[in-house]
């Protein structure tokens, strides 16, 4: 079954970038990304399928750039906002230097993080259960994967950021609230992504929604705390 392959390469990608070696992140990231992508080819999945065609890349763009504008304009009106100017109070992003701030926007969330995760869930995992399921199976199906997926990474969520930290507590509970919070939200937010890539047929149209998510969400937090 083709599926299992693609799950253990998902979760060795996910420990060895949140636990067992998080100082290769990248290198894991791209390297996970080929080994999906060559286990969706053997699995008899065209390009097209995998949200790789040429000929969707023009579509997929223009998806992208205006997804992109909507995320820019969502954060800059936040960002005006006092209600809700604290969500954008990340110790992780403010103490960044210039060049690190550089080295995560432009090249280790496009190139790292939503390469895999794109390539991942609405790449790969996408393709093989729309195939199998249908795609409504395949949005619910990969979408919470997606979430379960960041149960690692939001483990320190309380401790870093301010506002996570007012609203859920720094206690056992708060941390377990805001987990849970950060896997409903990265669920249904991979909702939206496979979406974008069905609507589209590229994954261009997620990939430029996710990085622009995350690459200007540390811009902004940086900008924020000076």
């Amino acid at each position: 079954m083709a599926l299992v392959p693609v799950l253990i390469v998902l979760t060795g990608a996910n420990l060895l970038t949140n636990r067992l070696a998080p100082q290769l992140y990248l290198p894991v990231c791209i390297a996970s990304a080929g080994v999906l992508l060559l286990l969706g080819r053997r699995a008899g999945l065209s390009w097209s399928q995998l949200g790789l065609g040429a000929d969707r890349v023009r579509a997929g763009s223009r998806w992208a750039a205006a997804a992109a504008a909507v995320v820019l304009a969502g954060y800059l009106l936040a960002l005006a906002l006092p209600a809700t100017r604290a969500a954008f109070a990340d110790e992780r992003a403010a103490g960044l230097s210039a060049a690190s701030l550089a080295w995560f926007a432009l090249v280790r969330v496009p190139l790292g993080t939503v390469l895999l995760e794109e390539v991942g869930f609405r790449g790969v995992l996408w393709a093989l259960l729309a195939r199998r399921l249908g795609t409504t199976w395949a949005t619910a199906l990969s979408s919470a994967a997606f979430g379960a997926w960041h149960v690692l990474p939001s483990l320190g969520l309380t401790t870093g950021n301010a506002a996570a930290a007012a609203a859920f507590g720094t206690g056992a509970a708060g941390r377990t609230g805001a987990v849970l919070a950060a896997v409903a939200g990265t669920a249904v937010a991979g909702v939206l992504f496979c979406e974008l890539r069905r609507r589209s047929g590229s994954l261009l149209a997620p990939a430029g929604l996710h990085c622009a998510t995350n690459s200007l969400g540390y811009l902004i937090a940086w900008a924020a705390a000076r």
